[in-house]
């Protein structure tokens, strides 16, 4: 067997649920295979990369995919989310062909996606194993927002040619892509430092803590206006004016280690934020998604392995959660999931690449 292997890995930039999905892999993957050479597709910030894979990896700037272009954090754009995929597909048999030379250039193993379709694209072309994880995948997105067209075939093909779509649990149902595996949830548990943390942030042991996170899109947080709700503190990543708010930009605590030590997470109906929480025994107040097709799957599962409550945007706007906080901490937790996706996918790509250099 090839003692080094390389394995090209793509994760789409469009939040932080693709890296958080597939960073428990690589970490797995550097376990179980310590010479395995990664190259890291993406354009996500090398510096959030590098919060959560702790493998050693060369990393490449690229967009394997458009993702949806947003409004804010939890409303689409659809015109100029069409826009960009027109831009994107124009030409797409040259740019299929420029990616699979790319990866050859790179002495690519196998590709693995999160969920970037032009990587698999590149690696059909060039004759490369491929395969992709999500809990969601492009077409299914795109068709929902933009319509069944030329460009969601192009999107379904890339899918549809890997060797397996690796689909995360809890995820969209892609009853439509016959190499279909599911698998388990996937996330990285964080240490619960409660105290620490406290006593960083100067609480008291009465206090309660609420982690805000939309995820990676931009979007500013309307915290600032909030009514104050006696007892209840808030942590979020930036700067803000609000009296009972601390960033957790630059505290010496991972992001994980916060999930695990707050008392709720606020955040947008994201695979990362739901499974994390959950498998950390937080309960989730959730912001509404109506137009994410992903969100049904992520709810009803959340609804069965968590404890959750749907709040309004104008709620989230105004600040008003004091019942639904009050709500979701009368509530007993279930007995905590174990997420077993990790290891599931990390033993299907060691046989694979294990495979690849008989």
């Amino acid at each position: 067997m090839n003692p080094s292997p390389p394995l090209v890995v793509s994760i789409s930039g469009h939040g932080f649920g693709h890296v958080a999905q597939t960073a428990p892999i690589l970490n797995r993957m550097h376990q179980i295979m310590p010479t395995l050479r990664m190259t890291v597709r993406s354009s996500v910030p090398l510096e959030h990369l590098r919060t959560r894979i702790r493998a050693p990896f060369e990393h490449r700037c690229s967009s394997g995919d458009i993702g949806m272009a947003m409004s804010s954090a939890v409303e689409i754009n659809v015109e100029k989310t069409r826009a960009a995929y027109r831009e994107f597909h124009a030409n797409w048999d040259a740019r299929v062909k420029e990616e699979g030379a790319l990866l050859l250039e790179l002495k690519a193993d196998m590709v693995f996606s999160n969920v970037g379709y032009l990587a698999l694209a590149g690696a059909q072309q060039a004759g490369i194993t491929n395969a992709a994880l999500c809990s969601l995948n492009w077409s299914d997105i795109y068709r929902h927002c933009c319509g069944n067209d030329e460009i969601t075939s192009q999107i379904q093909s890339c899918y549809a040619g890997t060797d397996a779509f690796l689909r995360a649990t809890p995820g969209m149902e892609m009853s439509d892509l016959a190499q279909r595996v599911p698998v388990a949830p996937i996330a990285e548990i964080g240490t619960n430092r409660r105290d620490e943390l406290f006593a960083h942030l100067k609480l008291s042991t009465q206090e309660k803590l609420v982690l805000i996170s939309m995820g990676g899109i931009s979007s500013r947080l309307p915290i600032d206006d909030w009514l104050r709700i006696e007892g209840v503190r808030y942590l979020v990543q930036d700067q803000v004016r609000h009296p009972d708010a601390f960033s957790f930009k630059n505290l010496p605590f991972t992001f994980n280690e916060l999930i695990s030590s707050c008392d709720v997470m606020l955040c947008k109906p994201g695979y990362g934020s739901f499974v994390e929480a959950a498998c950390s025994g937080v309960p989730v107040l959730y912001v509404t998604r109506p137009d994410w097709p992903e969100s049904p799957a992520l709810i009803a599962w959340l609804q069965q392995h968590g404890v959750c409550r749907e709040i309004s945007n104008d709620a989230y706007q105004q600040g008003s959660i004091a019942d639904e906080l009050k709500s979701v901490w009368a509530q007993t937790a279930p007995t905590k999931v174990i997420p077993n996706g990790a290891h599931q996918v990390a033993d299907w790509l060691f046989e694979k690449l294990s495979r690849s250099g008989d």
